[in-house]
């Protein structure tokens, strides 16, 4: 894990202002070769503050001179650097055509294009672009140029960033590319920019008409065959590629279909993979994985982070991890002070080690040198959090500012209703009501007041898994070394803001002809069997809440249900709709992670299965929990809030919501983000659609929300709850959710992966042993009693599992080195519009701004989830970052 210091980009700037209210209502190789991708950076984004000359560039142009005007080209494209024939590969010619914006007055069809073939030059520019070059007659009736239309007549696959036009009256025209270019033989399809002008389907150029609805049907394709590498096209379809029930190795890989009326679920990127031979509804599995070729990550991330590397890496993790373990998977570590080892003396690498991979060089902080054998040692960078405290994850204290202030702040809701009840069958799951009766609470609580008073002024909270888990226990503990219950954890608001467990109850259904177990546990005072058996009960309650996190807070809430908006703006929305401008960078990277998530992560016996619960359900309890409680209503952050009990609408309040927890880092930094998220989008909403009747009239835009909620979510098609669209207002609530998700709430579970999970105690993500008095022997009671912290190691995943995880999280949580974070920097499209420019630099204001904020409540006293002894400050809602695994930052969109 790198630890590189962040440069503060914080000012003091005016206050941040909320707004009044908020959102209430193909064949081939997947990942290709490091080889055949170049090293580059995206597009360059105009810097905030930069005030372009008179010779401002103009997306839409006149050439209405009384003469033909001599027009240069000039085009950048990005070389192969990795591959040492790469540049020598590209010794073709780029074919341009000019297509005017307007119709022949005469003849009312387009007007013919001008072509110019442009060559190589010798030149490149500083960061190291190929430069092609041409020139073009352009006569004076031509009028305005929408487009350029281009072929590439060469041997390799080029990736274009730009084309400028130059000597035109009102100076240079830069049209943003950034998309890779098929040779002509493998597809004569003619490419189709636009420039950089955005236009509702009602406003565009007659000259451009055609192009326009001819380049969304290119990216739609007919749902037929198996999809190509080079492809650019966006289909649906089930996850039916998690399984593998061909395989000879094992035979219990074949996986339910995600997708449909038994396992609702939404939909990703179709690929055509051939159908399993063994279950036809299922795929055959392979490395191969489609995804459309402009969704593949930069060059720059493949340095360090392509889907190769990433790929390599994660696929390396396993037999990496055996190699230097050389014990069996299921062996624990032997006492506290040998998981100490890890971070302080390290393992030493065997001597094969060299024939692994160079994905090894992805985590480079990991590997030391021993100056005096030669030998290598994996040790791992200690977290922050143990740094600072090293009994930290044993604290109460810590467990209760980790539910406000964590990796998982989306688990934590108030209690409403008294008795705790389950709605689950009685007549299979035992008895509804909780073991956790009002005198235990009361008894908790000092008798300060009643537990009617406590929920009346919102001082009694749940983390509630009861239900969610109890129908998987029977099936988890067939599992080899793995165990379940149902749990419910209960916190009390303390006068200072802080939360304090009160008590932990855990459930086993009626299985194997016992009946129903259930047992409470609290925090004691002075009883060691009391306290070392609460331990043991908030370790199974902490693996409980890790898998909720990733399987659902992260996994689906973001990456999953994010996918279908991607692939409905790309076959819904030109690339000139303002929409489509609008969200492409919170889309940025999603699919290529997705597809990498599914061969190696959420796959059949991938790293979730084997290391966190509930194993080999873990997509399956996705499934349910979809099916159960996602809505897209509930999705944007103040929503969320209220659904969950911890805020109430208030019209006088910040925001326009009174937070019943008044200290909750993550709702404070994210309400202050979502607002200047949603100004940002209303401001730039409002510009396009002054009329609110143009909302309801773009065919395009109201095609785009039809096919995410009976395409994308089809099984969620028929729920009411979905948002209209016909004004302004109700898109400006949609398309802030949207990039919401896309990027607070998935930085908010991401990136603190390591910070908080690095020293897994404190965050297991499995629990392999049952309480020591459930169904208890004399001979089991006896060993509890006598070593009861080696019955909490039984407990924690194996030697083998945590390495894994440690290694895993610490990569899905680094940023890398071309990140791109909220507001920071704006794309070509919104920095030639004046409107839009203005409202971006308003808006990186108040991420600027934001920082400081951030900075000032970590050195508020007052907030005791933010600051004392020992406390690792909340920056996961910090805007700006440095490359790394920095516990900060947010990036425009999910990937990693």
């Amino acid at each position: 894990m790198l630890n590189l210091q962040f440069h503060n980009q914080s000012q003091s700037i005016r206050t941040l202002s909320p707004l009044p209210k908020p959102f209430l209502h193909g064949n081939g190789p997947a990942f290709r070769p490091a080889q055949l991708r170049p090293s580059f950076k995206k597009a360059p984004k105009i810097g905030v503050g930069f005030s372009p000359s008179s010779n401002s560039i103009k997306a839409i142009f006149n050439l209405t001179a009384e003469k033909s005007t001599k027009v240069k080209a000039v085009i950048s494209v990005k070389p192969i650097v990795s591959d040492p024939l790469a540049v020598e590969k590209l010794i073709g010619t780029l074919v341009l055509e000019l297509v005017s914006a307007e119709l022949d007055p005469e003849t009312g069809k387009e007007k013919p294009t001008i072509k110019s073939r442009a060559r190589r030059s010798l030149l490149t520019d500083d960061d190291g672009n190929l430069k092609y070059k041409t020139e073009f007659d352009v006569p004076s009736n031509f009028g305005e140029v929408g487009a350029i239309l281009v072929e590439a007549d060469q041997l390799t696959e080029t990736y274009l960033k730009d084309i400028v036009l130059d000597g035109l009256r009102n100076g240079p025209v830069n049209i943003a590319c950034d998309s890779w270019i098929q040779p002509k033989i493998v597809d004569k399809q003619k490419r189709i920019f636009f420039t950089n002008k955005s236009y509702l389907p009602s406003q565009t150029p007659n000259g451009l008409t055609r192009l326009r609805g001819e380049e969304l049907n290119n990216l739609q394709g007919d749902g037929q065959g198996e999809r190509k590498i080079h492809e650019r096209i966006y289909d649906y379809d089930v996850y039916n590629d998690l399984g593998m029930p061909d395989s000879i190795l094992k035979s219990d890989l074949g996986r339910p279909v995600l997708g449909g009326k038994e396992h609702p679920y939404p939909r990703r990127c179709r690929t055509g993979h051939p159908k399993s031979s063994k279950d036809p509804a299922s795929e055959s599995w392979s490395l191969s994985v489609y995804v459309p070729r402009d969704e593949a990550f930069s060059l720059l991330k493949t340095a360090q982070f392509s889907a190769t590397g990433v790929y390599s890496a994660l696929h390396a993790v396993i037999p990496f991890v055996e190699s230097i373990l050389r014990i069996g998977k299921d062996k624990g570590f032997p006492s506290l002070e040998a998981i100490d080892k890890l971070f302080n003396e390290g393992v030493e690498l065997p001597p094969e080690i060299e024939k692994l991979p160079s994905w090894l060089k992805i985590l480079p902080n990991f590997f030391k040198s021993i100056a005096n054998t030669g030998k290598d040692i994996l040790r791992f960078e200690t977290p922050e959090t143990l740094k600072r405290d090293k009994l930290f994850w044993l604290r109460d204290e810590e467990f209760g500012r980790e539910t406000l202030a964590g990796l998982n702040p989306y688990g934590i809701s108030a209690v409403a209703d008294w008795p705790l009840k389950s709605t689950l069958d009685p007549e299979t799951y035992g008895p509804t009501e909780s073991a956790i009766t009002k005198e235990f609470i009361e008894k908790e609580i000092g008798g300060s007041m009643t537990v009617e008073e406590a929920i009346k002024q919102k001082k009694l909270f749940i983390i509630d898994y009861h239900d969610a888990l109890l129908p998987y226990v029977e099936k988890v503990r067939q599992i080899k070394d793995t165990t379940l219950y149902g749990s419910r954890t209960v916190f009390f608001l303390n006068p200072d803001g802080t939360l304090r467990p009160l008590a932990i109850e855990l459930t086993r259904p009626p299985m194997d002809g016992k009946p129903q177990w259930k047992q409470v546990f609290t925090p004691s005072t002075g009883n060691s069997t009391e306290s070392w058996l609460w331990r043991l009960a908030k370790a199974h309650v902490l693996a409980h809440d890790s898998g909720y996190h990733q399987l659902i807070s992260h996994w689906l809430r973001t990456h999953c249900c994010v996918e279908p908006y991607v692939i409905a703006t790309n076959r819904r929305l030109s690339a000139m709709h303002p929409i489509n401008r609008l969200l492409k960078p919170h889309f940025r990277y999603t699919m290529e992670i997705n597809a990498l998530a599914r061969k190696v992560l959420i796959n059949a016996d991938g790293i979730f299965e084997t290391n966190f619960f509930p194993g080999k359900y873990c997509m399956e309890f996705s499934s349910v929990i979809y099916d159960k409680h996602w809505r897209f209503d509930n999705e944007g952050l103040p929503k969320d809030l209220i659904r969950r009990g911890i805020a109430v609408e208030d019209p006088k309040a910040p925001h326009g919501l009174k937070l019943n927890i008044e200290d909750y880092p993550y709702a404070n930094d994210g309400l202050d983000l979502w607002d200047a998220l949603k100004q940002w989008v209303t401001n730039y909403v409002n510009h396009y659609y002054p009329d609110p009747s143009l909302v309801e009239s773009d065919e395009e835009l109201q095609a785009w929300w039809t096919e995410i909620r009976t395409v994308g979510h089809a099984d969620k098609k028929d729920e009411p709850w979905w948002p209209v669209l016909k004004t302004p207002q109700d898109l400006i609530e949609i398309i802030t959710t949207i990039a919401w998700v896309a990027s607070g709430h998935h930085a908010a579970v991401n990136f603190g992966q390591y910070l908080y999970g690095g020293y897994f105690p404190n965050r297991p993500t499995v629990a392999r042993t049952n309480m020591p008095n459930e169904d208890q022997t004399k001979e089991e009671w006896k060993s509890f009693l006598e070593k009861p912290e080696a019955a909490l190691l039984r407990c924690f995943p194996a030697q083998f599992q945590a390495l894994t995880v440690m290694l895993v999280i610490d990569l899905l949580s680094t940023h890398s080195p071309d990140e791109e974070y909220l507001g920071k920097e704006m794309e070509p499209a919104w920095g030639d519009d004046p409107v839009i420019k203005a409202a971006f630099e308003e808006f990186n204001l108040k991420m600027q701004e934001l920082e400081r904020i951030i900075d000032d409540r970590n050195s508020n006293e007052n907030l005791k989830n933010r600051t004392g002894a020992a406390i690792v400050p909340y920056e996961l809602l910090k805007p700006f970052s440095e490359a790394g695994a920095t516990g900060k930052g947010v990036p425009y969109s999910i990937s990693i």
